[in-house]
């Protein structure tokens, strides 16, 4: 295949923002400087029972980096090797799925990228937070995808059908959010690398709304299957002003396929029992 077919099907995984609707219209009701920019230093907005507010679009961390400055593509990017150190099964399975460039990526396939990925994925994503859920709107390239993180009481559930993005709850400790997930498929893909997760995946997600333009959040990945000790990763959100999500789906991605030629990936074996 040449590099012009290539970067063309790459293109087509992407969003599609060209003649997009409600770009540029100024967001109503936030904080600007005299230049009319968004006052990204000022204070974080509040709810009425006095715990910041996280609702609004932000931004994927780094939208103008190279691949080699993404947590996208390696999410143990600045770690020690010993900080995420994968069990044999895991190591055996990033070794595979490294060796062949990463085409089995499930979301190269228009499948969901997974969390905490969705927090990575080139583009933006809104939170909506309300009394007792917070939702997560993500725009990606296999199409709009959302989480809900309840905060009514409601604990963990027992996993009978494992899914794509989990079950969250969420609880404030100070003014910082906290959500626990589980309930995820085994042998899933923490990054484009190819660290994988087992089914017995739990996330840890810690977001401090530290001002009106930016979110600390912080991420530990504890999966005893696939990893020896917990490894935690942090990150910064930019509010995304003037600016939506969009809809974006895979739309002919047969096509697209029409001209990948890629052998079957052998077989993984599943996480331990």
């Amino acid at each position: 295949m040449t590099r012009t077919a290539t970067t063309f099907i790459g293109l087509l995984l992407l969003p599609a923002s060209v003649g997009a609707q409600w770009i540029n219209y100024p967001t109503p009701g936030i904080p600007r400087l005299a230049d009319g920019k968004p006052n990204l230093s000022a204070p974080a907005p509040r709810t009425s029972d006095g715990r910041p507010d996280l609702s609004g679009l932000w931004a994927s961390p780094c939208l103008d980096c190279g691949a080699g400055q993404r947590r996208y593509f390696n999410l143990a990017m600045g770690l020690e090797p010993a900080d995420a150190l994968m069990t044999p099964w895991a190591a055996a399975i990033q070794k595979q799925r490294e060796s062949r460039g990463g085409v089995d990526d499930p979301f190269g396939y228009c499948l969901p990228p997974g969390v905490p990925r969705t927090h990575f994925v080139i583009g933006s994503f809104r939170i909506v937070s309300t009394p007792a859920v917070t939702a997560f709107l993500h725009e990606t390239a296999a199409g709009p995808m959302f989480r809900q993180v309840f905060t009514d009481g409601r604990t963990l559930p027992t996993v009978t059908e494992p899914s794509w993005l989990g079950y969250s709850i969420g609880r404030w400790e100070g003014d910082t959010f906290v959500v626990e997930t589980t309930g995820f498929r085994d042998g899933g893909w923490l990054d484009r690398s190819g660290h994988p997760h087992s089914d017995a995946l739990r996330i840890i997600e810690r977001f401090r709304r530290r001002d009106f333009g930016h979110i600390d959040a912080a991420i530990t990945i504890d999966d005893a299957k696939a990893y020896v000790k917990p490894w935690t990763v942090t990150t910064v959100l930019t509010y995304h002003a003037d600016w939506d999500i969009l809809e974006s789906f895979c739309e002919n991605h047969d096509k697209t396929m029409e001209h990948r030629r890629i052998a079957p990936a052998p077989a993984e074996p599943p996480s331990p029992r």
